[in-house]
């Protein structure tokens, strides 16, 4: 094997040992700083310099192109890192400045229930850009884990955790009497019907959850309290104990349309971990208004590289299965039909 072979093998297992050394430190940064890291202009050298050796050693090492499997492994990892390069800030510059393509590369938009938006704001408020098409949120709901819980305490620290049972009737102690939650409502408000004030659950835009809830007394005297679950309220000294409303979040979901030319493109719930992919784009359910929930935060993503990089995992797993298992057994086949 002549010089050029061993100089090129050793300067890829350099290249291996230093991104798995790169690997573990950018594990230790966040996901921000490790972005920036990886990004900056020593390692974008790096990938640029990784890709071409992988590049050289096809052509050079003849029997990788007389090897599937081998030819797999190593243009599986070209692809990974054309993709990742093309995917990145400087990819998306360098499309931008010799193709003329300005994709947003990520970002986040705010849609306020029954409204659509195109705009799409950077992570550091640094630029507002404007998608081809619109985004309506036609529904955002929250769900919950059952049961919600009623907790009490009193005065002296004791507690009691009650499930929300309607119409259900929970005794505490002979000295304090029963509790017995009447109603449950998702946006609780008053209103006036003649002369009298009465609780409803408004349908409408809000998000103020309660109970009503009866407390009866040893002696059978009956009054009725609200209690909130975004505002707990405080403990009276004429109160025997404090009650507060508790509901733990299993999943936030929107419910998406893409609208262009007033025409409805696409359309999908979307919730963690499970986005909508429309032009050249992923929406991701980011965040949500947990004040009063009426809008919804869409982390936006661009796809650029993606279907480069999903191909060079799967030539990658591809060509190590064929190189370890899949030949061997071809090989076992093959002799015992000799």
């Amino acid at each position: 094997m002549d010089r050029l072979k061993y100089a090129m093998m050793w300067a890829g297992l350099t290249f291996i040992l230093l991104l798995i050394f790169l690997s573990i430190y950018g594990a230790f940064l966040g996901s921000d700083r490790a972005e920036s890291f990886f990004n900056c202009p020593a390692l974008a050298f790096y990938w640029l310099a990784f890709a071409l050796l992988l590049v050289a050693g096809i052509t050079e090492f003849r029997r990788l192109l007389r090897v599937p499997c081998l030819l797999l492994i190593h243009a599986g990892c070209i692809f990974i890192l054309a993709g990742s390069m093309l995917g990145s800030d400087a990819g998306g510059n360098l499309q931008k400045r010799l193709l003329g393509i300005d994709k947003i590369r990520k970002g986040r938009m705010v849609i306020f229930e029954g409204r659509s938006e195109n705009r799409v704001i950077s992570e550091k408020d640094e630029w507002v850009k404007e998608l081809p098409f619109f985004v309506k949120l036609k529904d955002f709901r929250i769900e919950y884990y059952k049961p919600e819980y009623l907790h009490i305490q009193t005065h002296n620290g004791r507690t009691w955790k009650l499930p929300v049972e309607i119409d259900t009737e929970f005794s505490l102690d002979p000295k304090l009497g029963s509790v017995t939650i009447l109603r449950t409502f998702e946006n609780f408000k008053i209103t006036i019907d003649g002369d009298k004030k009465v609780a409803i659950d408004d349908p409408e835009a809000g998000y103020n959850p309660a109970l009503e809830v009866q407390i009866k007394d040893p002696n059978g005297n009956v009054t009725a309290k609200y209690v909130f679950e975004r505002f707990p309220g405080h403990i009276h000294p004429e109160d025997k104990f404090l009650l507060s409303y508790h509901r733990v979040i299993r999943d936030y979901i929107s419910w998406l349309e893409v609208i262009k030319d007033g025409k409805v493109l696409a359309e999908k719930d979307i919730e963690v971990n499970h986005p909508l992919h429309f032009g050249g784009y992923h929406f991701y359910q980011h965040s949500y208004d947990d004040k009063a929930g009426q809008y919804t935060i869409l982390q936006v993503v661009s796809d650029t590289g993606l279907p480069l990089v999903l191909a060079g995992y799967v030539m990658l797993c591809a060509g190590v299965f064929w190189h370890f298992w899949l030949r061997h057994i071809f090989a076992r086949v093959k002799s015992k039909s000799e």
